[in-house]
């Protein structure tokens, strides 16, 4: 039986849901994940962007997706440069400050800095921190069985936490409860495309990210409760432009800079937590569910700038993701410091200008308080698509 670790109570309206969902997820103390651990369970946390969730679910772990937080790195100041992107530090931080307590930390190289990011983990805490390789050559006819053979490294990884083994009647019962899971966020996503005046651009986010954080029997409850009350949320259209938000891969930014962006555009689309909705189908259910997952992985996935497959042009795909949620501008943004965000920036740009499809560069970080400025600069873009 899985443990509930939201504070929720029945008939709850939406208001109360989304009110419920901002506060955890911007709760830098973690008390899902505190609650799940006082009750006995074991928690797995995950670098970004994407991971297996079903394999340390199967285990009966709580997988946690860590993604950084809007607290001082003081700690992880000491162990990183002052030229690396916040996400680093700041994840580091709730490990060094007792904030985020795990049992397992597995992390991946999506860019140099984050290869570090396992070891110096590891040196400071005295629970396995690890690092899975996901395939750099996608598009490799070996990389599905390459990839079906780290995930079985890490089921063995999960396996020794857990204290038991994972079968694959286990992993295949953990597979339906996330194909569930991805259904109910292709729900909430095609609200934001078709009617997004019903539902915002960080009320979205909050719904989504809670995915990361309670089992997700919990999350798919509570989505299914949730997405109903949304479609019959009583919310009139406003004139405002349909954009696309591009550059939320990793570091997140913060909400109240989302509430920003909504209050002059609607959000259409997103890469926001894009690890959580990566596979785009329902992963099978029958034969090998490691080489399953392997599969969805490698071919029935979306796009990201720390994967490279040239089957899937980014600055293509883009295109694809504005055309089919009907935007008319897009918000270009990366991270301060982050590389692979900022190199996108310039590919990105170029293929939008080439469109003729106008977009807003802005960077950020997570731990911007003050959208003043922001908010000028986009309400002067956001007149200009209009009126031009």
């Amino acid at each position: 039986m899985v443990t509930p670790l939201l504070e929720r109570r029945s008939g709850q309206s939406l208001e109360e849901i989304l009110a419920e969902a901002q506060a955890v997820v911007e709760d830098a103390d973690f008390p899902t994940v505190r609650r799940w651990r006082e009750a006995g369970g074991k928690v797995v946390g995950h670098f970004q962007v994407y991971f297996p969730e079903e394999i340390a679910h199967a285990a009966g772990l709580l997988p946690v997706k860590v993604r950084g937080a809007r607290v001082e790195a003081r700690r992880a100041e000491a162990r990183f440069g002052s030229y690396l992107c916040s996400i680093l530090k700041t994840s580091l931080e709730l490990a060094l400050s007792g904030r985020l307590e795990l049992d397992l930390f597995v992390s991946h190289p999506i860019c140099d800095a984050a290869r570090n990011l396992a070891a110096v983990w590891g040196r400071n805490r005295s629970y396995p921190s690890h690092i899975l390789y996901l395939p750099q050559n996608a598009s490799s006819p070996h990389a599905a069985g390459y990839l079906r053979g780290e995930y079985d490294r890490l089921r063995r990884l999960v396996e020794a936490v857990a204290g038991r083994p994972v079968t694959d009647d286990d992993l295949r019962r953990s597979i339906a409860v996330f194909n569930e899971n991805r259904r109910l966020l292709r729900r909430l996503y095609a609200i934001r495309r078709e009617t997004p005046w019903k539902l915002a651009v960080h009320e979205s986010y909050a719904l989504t990210a809670l995915a990361g954080l309670v089992p997700r029997e919990e999350h798919n409850a509570l989505l299914a409760e949730a997405i109903p009350l949304v479609e019959a949320r009583a919310a009139k259209a406003q004139d405002r432009i349909r954009v696309v938000f591009e550059g939320g891969f990793c570091e997140q930014p913060p909400l109240d800079l989302l509430r920003t962006i909504g209050d002059s555009c609607y959000v259409v689309d997103d890469d926001l937590l894009i690890g959580l909705r990566w596979i785009l189908e329902d992963v099978d259910a029958d034969g090998d569910p490691l080489a399953n997952l392997a599969h969805a992985y490698l071919e029935r996935s979306t796009y990201s700038p720390v994967q490279h497959d040239p089957r899937k042009p980014k600055e293509r795909m883009l295109l694809e993701r504005i055309q089919s949620s009907g935007a008319s501008a897009v918000i270009v943004t990366a991270a301060k410091m982050c590389e692979p965000g900022l190199d996108e920036q310039v590919a990105y740009s170029r293929a939008l200008d080439e469109a003729g499809i106008p977009y807003f560069v802005s960077e950020f970080e997570e731990r911007m308080t003050t959208f003043e400025h922001l908010q000028v600069q986009l309400e002067t873009f956001v007149e200009n698509v209009l009126f031009s």
